[in-house]
């Protein structure tokens, strides 16, 4: 007679809820190994919870923010296992808020891990303290890169730390919309560069508009007179910012004609179909960068962070520190980039597979630990 197979109860705690395709990206990733592997009914604590419900169809999603202590302790105390990640949550403005389900699970006696996360900017002494006394705690502390490794070691960790990579190397692209590519006012005729940008923030506090947003549109018009390329910018976050500085530096091009904003609403895997017909990109997102990787096309980052520049390493893919970069400088940056595409896209070709198996070996970790004798 077959043993009937164990259902786990799992929560996911992170920035989800359809603010950044990035984040998304990495729940995607995280649902879909789970459910690949084991029987799991999924909570996830999310920032809007009828968007995730939408996008991922778990079994219990919460808007965690208006809940109170006890209705946090009767969605934790059943779970079997609840993850912090992935994504970079641990920086100064925003570390607390999400270690609130954290400290529930803890002091309940909830095994909880963090799941190929970042971390930084840490500086403020009450969040390193709030991310210290809590990880101390954790089963399994896995980081997404070396510099949050760093970070949290700085902060005074003193435990063994994890270096995997981020969940959304696992992604595939997915199917595009019917008639979504023809909405896009985008001549695909020609070399098509896609260009991201981001908003200063908690995550990013010391970029500045006013550079980077001319160091783009000085980029994107060299790109255009040199290549001959049709511009298309990616918004990572469809809110609101994206859009907005993607049209700033798009107003500072003096080939603003050349140039397009994606308009539509897409998933990470439709995204990544889209990127699949760009010749070469510029940007500044993780998860842009990661994207296309992804479909090995050749990329040239603007590292505002040490997750960018982290995600650099790991594929050795080199590029000049933002604070260090003028106009001159990126250009030749880009370039040089352009005339080696081909070798490239070979390298990322040849990097992708170790940093996919690190990017597994977090949900290797994860099932131990929800497998392992009581």
């Amino acid at each position: 007679m077959a043993t009937k197979q164990r259902v786990y109860h799992i929560g996911i705690v992170g920035s989800y809820g359809g603010l950044n395709l990035g984040d998304e990206a990495i729940l995607q990733s995280m649902l879909q190994q789970i459910r690949a592997s084991i029987k799991a009914k999924i909570t996830v604590f999310s920032r809007n919870a009828e968007d995730t419900r939408r996008r991922h169809a778990v079994d219990t999603v919460v808007s965690t923010r208006p809940l109170s202590r006890n209705e946090l302790v009767q969605l934790i105390e059943p779970l079997d296992l609840l993850i912090l990640g992935g994504g970079g949550i641990l920086f100064d403005a925003e570390a607390r808020m999400f270690l609130r389900e954290v400290i529930v699970a803890k002091e309940l006696g909830v095994p909880f891990m963090t799941y190929a996360i970042g971390a930084g900017p840490l500086q403020d002494p009450a969040a390193q303290a709030a991310v210290r006394d809590c990880l101390e705690g954790a089963a399994i502390v896995t980081v997404r890169e070396a510099a949050a490794r760093q970070v949290l070691e700085a902060a005074g960790l003193r435990r063994e730390i994890v270096v995997t990579a981020d969940p959304a190397l696992l992604l595939a692209p997915e199917p595009m919309p019917r008639g979504a590519l023809p909405a896009e006012a985008v001549e695909w005729k020609g070399p098509v560069v896609g260009m991201s940008v981001r908003e200063p923030g908690g995550a990013a506090p010391n970029i500045s508009e006013e550079i980077y947003h001319q160091l783009l549109a000085n980029a994107a018009d060299f790109m255009v007179d040199r290549y001959g390329a049709e511009i298309v910018f990616v918004p990572m976050e469809r809110g609101v910012l994206d859009m907005q500085h993607s049209h700033a530096v798009v107003s500072r091009m003096l080939r603003p004609q050349r140039a397009a904003v994606l308009k539509g609403e897409y998933t990470p895997g439709q995204l990544m179909t889209i990127m699949d017909r760009f010749s070469f990109a510029v940007g500044m997102r993780l998860h842009f960068m990661i994207f296309s990787a992804l479909q090995q096309v050749p990329f040239v980052a603007l590292p505002y962070a040490a997750k960018v520049g982290g995600f650099l390493d790991q594929i050795g893919v080199g590029s000049p520190p933002i604070e260090l970069v003028n106009a001159g400088r990126l250009i030749a940056h880009i370039d040089r980039a352009w005339d080696r595409r081909r070798s490239l896209a070979r390298h990322i070709q040849h990097a992708l597979p170790a940093l996919q198996a690190s990017a597994r070996h977090t949900h290797e970790l994860m099932l131990g630990l929800l497998q392992e004798p009581e």
